[in-house]
């Protein structure tokens, strides 16, 4: 890189070929329930001259099999696999605004992200964009001499402002759910995001917070490998729509609901785990899974998981699911506590639409929560659709897509993990 980065992009933006016909229409009908907008700078007009750009994806793979055959092309392809080599990560222009996640309720985080600000303000330059309620903490809005920094900041509110077009790229300080949450606002396409181990578990946070400034300039200069982490659109359809409280219709899309006869529907991108349970009743949930339109099985047991390749190494895997790599295209649909010794987790082709109703003759409703969030109660007469999203996390690598994943599944899972066994000395025999 000389001086300024030069910022080019290496490959077509990851959006599959059914984006513009098949999400456009829907957002062309799509209502957010939120308020005006309320961000707060005193550089606000210089946050609108910066649009970030969108992820980017390594090229197709060869679809050809010998002197003849080939892969039949499928316009409505969800999404391509990918090389995981290939994906690196550029910048069409000099990156210059950052959302900066901060895990709240947690003093152990204060000097980091307030070392973080200053370097990102002062340092960098940069337009810094946090939560409002993260200043709220007295911890940081009693600092006088963090004061100064702050007043640089944009403030933001999850359920009343829309920060989708201003933000560059994303760093996340805290665990696994701090990615989660940052994933959570942003309905459509993501910013590439960079996570600081600063949490319990980390298996989704690759970087360590003692190198942050030099690490933080090699991204800004357009110089890492990412890994695409796809997820879920989900859409729930309810049968009494206005009796719905409108306390749950926060920060949620409203559909035309073309695919339940005109239902308006909820719409959720869903980074880990659709998780659907009994919830109170002492009953087994009873609910119907639909493939593509075909009935494949009846669950009865303590509910189901509907997983992204991500999202298997976390309820998933703790349900006796296997651990997918986050570049298979796939949907993984796990059982919880089946009533059946034969009911094993299951991996579908990404792409595919996968559907749950309650049974006709259930005994109880069931229970749906979405990342962990957003929970609700599905009786019948309601739906919920689940399909790949065309929009996945640009998560960026501390190394590469399988090594840091292999080190995840070591270090933080202790994968494979026993004591060796003793080699066989030379006056030993092999029995």
């Amino acid at each position: 890189m000389d001086g300024a980065p030069k910022l080019r992009a290496e490959s077509a933006p990851y959006c599959c070929p059914a984006c513009d016909a098949a999400e456009a229409p829907g957002r062309s009908f799509a209502r957010r329930y939120r308020k005006a907008r309320s961000l707060s700078t005193s550089s606000a007009s210089s946050c609108s001259e910066f649009r970030r750009t969108q992820s980017l994806h390594g090229p197709s793979p060869v679809t050809t099999f010998g002197p003849k055959a080939c892969m039949l092309q499928n316009p409505q392809a969800v999404m391509h696999i990918q090389d995981p080599a290939s994906q690196r990560l550029t910048w069409n222009k000099p990156p210059k605004s950052v959302l900066v996640v901060k895990k709240i309720r947690d003093a152990s985080l204060l000097q980091p992200f307030k070392d973080l600000c200053v370097f990102l303000t002062e340092v960098k330059d940069m337009i810094v964009y946090v939560e409002k309620k993260v200043l709220d903490d007295p911890a940081i809005s009693g600092d006088e001499n963090f004061g100064a920094v702050t007043k640089k900041f944009c403030t933001f509110r999850e359920d009343l402002d829309d920060i989708s077009n201003r933000v560059d790229f994303i760093i996340c300080l805290g665990g696994d759910g701090t990615l989660l949450y940052a994933s959570s606002l942003f309905q459509d396409s993501v910013p590439p995001v960079m996570a600081f181990h600063l949490g319990s578990l980390g298996f989704l946070t690759p970087f360590q917070f003692d190198a942050f400034q030099s690490q933080v300039t090699q991204i800004i200069e357009g110089n890492a490998a990412i890994i695409l982490r796809s997820r879920l659109k989900v859409q729930v359809f309810k049968e009494n729509w206005e009796k719905k409280d409108s306390s749950d219709e926060k920060n949620v899309i409203l559909t035309n609901g073309s695919e339940e006869g005109g239902r308006p529907a909820m719409q959720y991108q869903v980074l880990n785990d659709v998780v659907v349970d009994r919830g109170p009743s002492s009953y087994l949930s009873n609910v119907d899974l639909f493939l593509d339109g075909h009935l494949i099985t009846t669950v009865q047991g303590d509910g189901l998981i509907v997983s992204t390749p991500t999202g298997s190494t976390a309820y998933a895997v703790a349900a006796g699911a296997s651990m997918i790599h986050p570049n298979v295209p796939a949907i993984m649909i796990t059982p919880i506590c089946p009533h059946s010794l034969s009911f094993r987790p299951i991996v579908v082709p990404a792409g595919v639409e996968l559907k749950i109703t309650l049974s006709q003759d259930a005994r109880n409703t069931a229970w749906v929560s979405f990342d962990g969030r957003k929970r609700q109660e599905i009786c019948h007469g309601d739906s919920i659709s689940i399909t790949t999203s065309c929009f996945p996390v640009p998560s960026i690598c501390f190394r590469d897509p399988v090594n840091d994943w292999f080190e995840s599944l070591g270090e933080c899972l202790h994968w494979n993990v026993r004591k060796k066994q003793n080699h066989l000395g030379s006056e030993e025999e092999d029995f």
